[in-house]
């Protein structure tokens, strides 16, 4: 029986640090994949694992709010803060996306962050303070409901189904329970809004192969896992985006919205890799919840997390 195992791409590191999982540098093609994919079993250059599926967030809206406010879809930070705020009336907020103190919270707040050019390393930065400073004014402005430091991803997607949420931005996996739920709801997906370059986070599992056992028989497993067949099959019964880019791009022909997550995919980071990301996301997401409730200013929660932050990885 060949060792393959599966994983959470957070989860990557911290096994491959251990010494568990085979180095498959040089032993499996990766070329026509996500660089954010390959990116997310990659640590120290090498290679640890084989993306499965993929999936990443975009920015859902509200199609007949954004006609009646005559508001076209945002493209730029700018844009996007002056159509939450056009979209904000009577019990409707413009905009709102999961900001929990945990790794979900991590996971929404890091495309706006990625967005400026600044890393997760790089909380204490102009880019880290711009995003930070993003979601205290879309809080501050009423665009944005400050309760979204208590809603889950699910919580977001009720809140927009309901129509007390103009846009949100969550991930391909509400929508079966978007159409069977708020089947006659128009909404459409567009790409999360940039400042200098568009930017999305990487979620999915990866293959990976147990060091020292049938490392041969593994890998010939994983040659016929990742065939197309099998992967059109899987990825249909998961509900991910092939991790393949050439498989992946004529995956949707018929789906405009999953045509547009798989566009997304080409600006999607992975997270880490690090065996310690827990505690980084963390610091993370304690500093945008300070931001938003005005316990902190963006720079002195940008300070505090990048003390955090710089303990962990300089140690």
């Amino acid at each position: 029986m060949p060792d393959i195992a599966i994983l959470d791409s957070p989860d990557h590191a911290s096994y491959a640090t251990m010494g568990i999982f085979a180095d498959l540098t040089d032993k499996f093609e990766v070329s026509n994949y996500y660089e954010g994919a390959v990116d997310s079993c990659t640590i120290d250059g090498t290679l640890y694992g084989v993306p499965f599926g993929v999936n990443c967030l975009g920015l859902y809206y509200n199609e007949e709010m954004l006609e009646a406010a005559q508001c076209e879809v945002p493209e730029t930070w700018d844009e996007l803060k002056d159509t939450a705020k056009k979209l904000t009336k009577d019990n409707v907020t413009g905009l709102a996306f999961c900001s929990l103190q945990n790794e979900e919270g991590t996971f929404n707040f890091s495309p706006w962050l990625w967005s400026t050019g600044a890393s997760s390393y790089e909380m204490d930065s102009e880019g880290g303070i711009k995003a930070l400073t993003l979601a205290k004014d879309l809080v501050e402005s009423g665009a944005m409901s400050k309760e979204c430091i208590n809603w889950t991803q699910g919580d977001v997607m009720n809140q927009f189904i309901s129509g007390n949420v103009a846009m949100m931005v969550n991930g391909p996996w509400q929508i079966p329970t978007m159409k069977q739920e708020a089947p006659d709801l128009k909404w459409n997906v567009a790409l999360i809004p940039k400042d200098s370059e568009y930017a999305s986070v990487l979620g999915g599992e990866n293959y990976a192969v147990i060091a020292g056992g049938n490392e041969e028989g593994a890998l010939d497993f994983l040659e016929y896992a990742t065939e197309q067949e099998q992967v059109e099959y899987l990825m249909d019964s998961f509900g991910y985006i092939s991790a393949d880019k050439t498989i992946a791009e004529g995956q949707f022909t018929d789906d405009a919205v999953m045509q547009t997550f798989t566009e997304e995919l080409n600006y999607a980071k992975a997270r880490g890799p690090l065996a310690e990301w827990p505690e980084v996301s963390d610091a993370i997401s304690l500093a945008f919840n300070q931001a938003m409730t005005g316990e902190a200013a963006p720079e002195e929660a940008a300070k505090t997390a990048q003390q955090t932050i710089d303990g962990i990885v300089n140690q």
